[in-house]
């Protein structure tokens, strides 16, 4: 099955931070898939804008090296890099001074769609903006976009937030999280709102349990220093899987339109009750006999930063009133893999007694790898051993569903690219929305902190540290298996 290319508009997308770490290994990489698919306009222009001291030549030849690293080389050739290439130019500049910035006036065009990639600290964003309305860069139509972190708690959010908005309007600023570009998480929003068959059962009325996980093998050497700062709540909950937890929990809005989905994600955030501390499990990874512990990684030996996490969330409203969301996200975990699980209730009344094999019915939707869900229900086994149920899976992998290797399905960075080159914000989150998330995980942080738990030790490869698993044991449930 081959993709439908939806064109854009000839655009001019500055990357502010172009000679960073994220301009090289998801933003050119993920701009060179979008132009060998057909999307890039011919007089389309890619300005890289950073520090370094740098001519077009070199900043051409920094993007031929990140291509050559994160482009699979059956999807490159001399010619298409070539012809990328060509659209790329460079303007070494000074985010807090006056330097370059003459010069980037003179090519960003008026009439043209404008789109400013903010890939730095966020203490720079308002240097950044300030001084592109000051050269008279940006206009009404202009679009920003900025990554995480969107503060580190509801105050720095708010005025993260009163900065942008001081320069730009709300419907100006794309606040990026890539989760919500993955076809998976797009595809939940089909599967509830285009199939009559999920959307009745969608409440707690026929649900037991949703379960969240992120789990990733790797620990947080190398990123230990700002890691520290924000730990597991920070660096993933308050954001991915709070986005995650929306989508599964919102009521349909009244049209696939940016504003109504974010409006009824917002008001699912809005409804989450408060968390006690029996429903809350945070770990730190230990030393494994090749690799060094989390506080060795932080180099902090009295970090009591959590690189493990698990919550018992509710949801105080009709629809969901009863029916507990759990998520959990971690370093150094047995695989790598992100999952919701939407673990229905069993039958009311079986009518094969104690059958052998009774399970209930789970919707698992695979965020990575193998991008796909597999809805398992329950059978009769075969053979004429009597009565014996058997549980199958009906699967679906889109690699498998969208072509034999999987070359349709785009990267999250070219769907959300592309989104804000077409002005389209339903992937992207609204300040109102960052806040309300803040404002409900600040007391959670701040419980802990005054209490001065101390996340549980957890050996490396493992599920997390045992704590975790009591937190459904004692609800009569349990994890599912962390596995590729």
């Amino acid at each position: 099955m081959v993709s439908r290319v939806i064109p854009v508009e000839t655009f001019d997308l500055v990357i502010f931070g172009g000679t960073g770490d994220l301009a090289k290994r998801k933003i050119l990489p993920s701009l060179y898939r979008r132009f060998v698919g057909g999307q890039i306009p011919d007089d389309a222009r890619i300005i890289g804008a950073a520090r370094a001291d740098l001519d077009d030549a070199g900043y051409r030849a920094l993007a031929e090296a990140a291509l050559t690293e994160f482009i699979d080389p059956a999807r490159r050739d001399t010619e298409s890099v070539g012809r990328f290439l060509a659209h790329i130019s460079y303007v070494a500049i000074d985010a807090r001074g006056e330097g370059g910035w003459a010069k980037l006036a003179g090519l960003v065009r008026k009439t043209v769609v404008q789109a400013f990639y903010f890939s730095v600290a966020p203490t720079l964003f308002g240097d950044l903006a300030e001084r592109l309305h000051r050269h008279h860069i940006a206009g009404r139509q202009s679009r920003i976009v900025v990554e995480k972190p969107f503060g580190r708690d509801l105050a720095s959010a708010h005025d993260l937030n009163a900065t942008l908005a001081s320069h730009f309007a709300e419907s100006q600023i794309y606040r990026i999280d890539h989760y919500l570009g993955k076809e998976t998480v797009q595809n939940l929003m089909a599967v509830r709102f285009a199939n009559i068959l999920f959307e009745p059962l969608w409440n707690a009325r026929h649900v037991d349990h949703v379960q969240i996980t992120v789990a990733e093998t790797v620990g947080v050497g190398g990123r230990g220093a700002y890691y520290d700062q924000s730990g597991a709540i920070r660096d993933m909950v308050q954001n991915h899987m709070m986005q995650l937890l929306c989508l599964i929990a919102m009521e349909a809005p009244y049209k696939f339109d940016p504003d109504a989905v974010r409006d009824e994600k917002l008001k699912v955030i809005r409804a989450l009750e408060p968390v006690s501390p029996e429903n809350i499990v945070r770990g730190q990874y230990r030393a494994a006999k090749d690799a060094p512990s989390y506080v060795q990684d932080a180099e902090n030996p009295a970090s009591t930063t959590e690189s493990y996490i698990a919550l018992r969330v509710d949801v105080a409203n009709w629809r969901w009133k009863g029916t507990p969301f759990y998520l959990r996200t971690g370093k150094k975990l047995r695989a790598r893999t992100s999952e919701i699980a939407i673990v229905f209730k069993e039958v009311p009344h079986s009518i094969f007694g104690d059958a052998e094999g009774w399970r209930e019915n789970v919707l698992a939707i695979r965020l990575q790898p193998n991008e796909g869900m597999t809805l398992s229900v329950m059978i009769k086994e075969p053979g004429p051993g009597g009565m014996r149920l058997t549980e199958v899976p009906l699967d679906m992998s889109f690699a498998e569903a969208l072509g034999e290797d999987g070359a349709d399905i785009p990267d999250a960075y070219e769907r959300l690219i592309m989104d804000v080159i077409r002005g389209n914000q339903t992937l992207f989150m609204r300040g109102d929305e960052v806040e309300a998330a803040w404002a409900w995980t600040d007391p959670i942080i701040a419980g802990w902190e005054a209490r001065g738990d101390k996340p549980k030790p957890y050996d490396a490869g493992s599920s997390g540290p045992e704590d975790a698993l009591m937190l459904l044991h004692r609800d009569g449930r349990r994890w599912r298996e962390i596995a590729e």
